[in-house]
C-alpha cells in the first residue's frame, strides 16, 4: 500500500469514527470471502458497516482521536471493524447470529459504544437486547394499555347509566 492510500484510508476511518456511535473490534480468523460478504449484507441491512482493517493503520487513525478509548490491546491479530450508525443493538444482534451460524466467528474484541468501552461479555449481552423496533413496539403498548382499559371503563359506565335510564323511563311508564 503506498503512502497516499495509507492516508486515505486513516482519513476515511476517522470519518467513520465521526459518523458511527458505536463500534466493535472483531476477529473474523476462520471466515471466507463468501461469509464475509454474507455478513457485510447483513450489517447493511441494519445500518451498520464492516471493514477489514489493518492493525497499524487504524492505530494510526486512533492516535488522533482523542474522544476514545484505547483500543491498542485489541489490535492484534485480524480485525474486523463494524461501525454502527444507527444504533448499538442491531449491529451487535447481527454479528452474534451470524456467529451463531458460522462456528462462533467472528469473535468481538472489545466495542466503543458512546465512547465508552465495552468488554466482549457487555457485546453479547447487549445483541441479546429487542431491537429498536420492538422496544418501540413495547413502549407503545405500555402507554396503549392503561387508555384502554379507562376507556372500557367509561364506556361501562355510560352503558350502566344507560340501563339505569331505560330502567326509569320503564318504571314511570308503569306508574303513569
Amino acid at each position: 500500500m503506498k503512502r497516499s492510500e495509507k492516508e486515505a484510508f486513516v482519513t476515511a476511518f476517522q470519518d467513520r469514527l465521526g459518523r458511527a456511535p458505536t463500534l466493535f473490534l472483531t476477529d473474523f480468523t476462520g471466515l471466507d470471502v463468501k461469509s464475509m460478504t454474507r455478513l457485510r449484507q447483513r450489517l447493511r441491512d441494519v445500518g451498520a458497516e464492516y471493514l477489514v482493517v489493518k492493525n497499524r493503520l487504524v492505530l494510526r487513525a486512533l492516535a488522533e482521536e482523542d474522544r476514545l478509548p484505547d483500543l491498542g490491546e485489541a489490535l492484534l491479530g485480524p480485525t474486523g471493524v463494524v461501525f454502527g450508525y444507527e444504533g448499538p443493538v442491531e449491529p451487535a444482534k447481527a454479528v452474534a447470529d451470524f456467529a451463531k451460524e458460522h462456528g462462533d466467528r467472528p469473535v468481538f474484541k472489545v466495542g466503543v459504544l458512546d465512547n465508552e468501552l465495552l468488554e466482549a461479555a457487555e457485546i453479547i449481552r447487549l445483541a441479546k437486547l429487542p431491537s429498536r423496533d420492538q422496544l418501540l413496539a413495547e413502549l407503545v403498548w405500555a402507554f396503549e394499555a392503561p387508555v384502554a382499559a379507562l376507556a372500557a371503563a367509561l364506556g361501562a359506565k355510560i352503558q350502566e347509566a344507560a340501563g339505569l335510564l331505560e330502567a326509569l323511563k320503564i318504571a314511570r311508564e308503569q306508574d303513569a
